[in-house]
């Protein structure tokens, strides 16, 4: 007697995922402790007024000189080829270090998330150290009419911040992340010019889980406007469907001290220039 055996693929439900509501706070009367309760559920959340108009415009003056010289990503299609970038701001807008990446809530954040403390024994003598946030990227996107939307990533996978395991909010610690994200709107951001798209609730997914578009919160902002979001967290640039209207976002990343920098800071730019440009606070930033 012969056994013929079939081999069969068991497929498993895929689990129900509901992306939670994304707080809308005002610079003006919101906290640290406030974005970050909000963080722990959402990953992120949305910053209104988080600079003023003048600097929004200052910021765009000193660097679209360098939007018009950049050239079309030549790489994989990770940006749209309407796509624009200036980076290596330090050196380029006095007004975008101090605003934005100095900015109070923004810095409040990172300090509070990203900075690491660790005790260890030399004989007989415990030393304690403290490995402060660092600037990771500073970048200007300019995204043109036409663009296509970007696929939905998680910055983290940068510095192999793997494996995460899926946890609830109330098992979230701040180790778990590996970066920061602050982004403000230099025009308006819509929709239908291609705001960024994030999936609230991502940072406590597991590594291995995908993202759906389907769960994608849009963050539509008016100039001056911002968005702090953990680097965990899935997000891209969305698809700019108008035919005349630029999409202008002005964007920070921060790491960890012992991360290396996406974007390298040491050899960016001068240091004679930047220690013309800025007191020693700003430079530790």
């Amino acid at each position: 007697m012969s056994t013929t055996l079939v081999e069969t693929e068991t497929k498993q439900a895929k689990p129900k995922l509901v992306s939670p509501p994304v707080p809308v706070l005002d610079a003006s009367t919101t906290s640290v402790e406030e974005i970050l309760k909000g963080m722990n559920v959402a990953g992120g959340v949305v910053i209104k007024n988080a600079i003023s108009l003048d600097k929004v415009q200052q910021i765009e003056s000193d660097v679209r000189p360098w939007l018009a010289k950049d050239q079309a990503w030549k790489g994989d299609g990770f940006f749209p080829k309407e796509t624009r970038r200036a980076y290596g701001l330090a050196s380029k807008s006095k007004t975008y270090i101090e605003e934005m990446v100095k900015h109070k809530l923004y810095q409040g954040v990172c300090q509070a998330v990203l900075t690491t403390k660790i005790s260890s024994w030399i004989g007989d003598k415990q030393e304690h150290s403290v490995s402060k946030p660092q600037l990771n990227t500073s970048i200007i996107f300019s995204i043109g009419p036409g663009a296509k939307a970007q696929a939905l990533h998680r910055d983290d996978m940068i510095h192999h911040n793997y494996p995460l395991t899926a946890i609830t909010p109330a098992e979230h610690t701040f180790r778990r992340e590996a970066g920061i994200g602050f982004f403000i709107a230099g025009k308006t951001a819509t929709k239908a010019n291609g705001a960024t798209r994030f999936i609230p609730g991502s940072h406590l997914w597991s590594s291995e889980t995908p993202p759906d578009e389907d769960l994608a919160y849009y963050a539509e902002l008016e100039p001056g406007d911002g968005f702090i979001m953990y680097s965990s967290c899935y997000h891209a640039g969305s698809a700019n469907t108008t035919t005349d209207q630029e999409r202008l976002l002005y964007c920070c990343f921060s790491t960890r001290g012992y991360l290396r920098q996406e974007e390298n800071q040491y050899l960016a730019h001068d240091p004679k220039v930047l220690r013309e440009m800025y007191d020693d606070e700003t430079l530790e930033v």
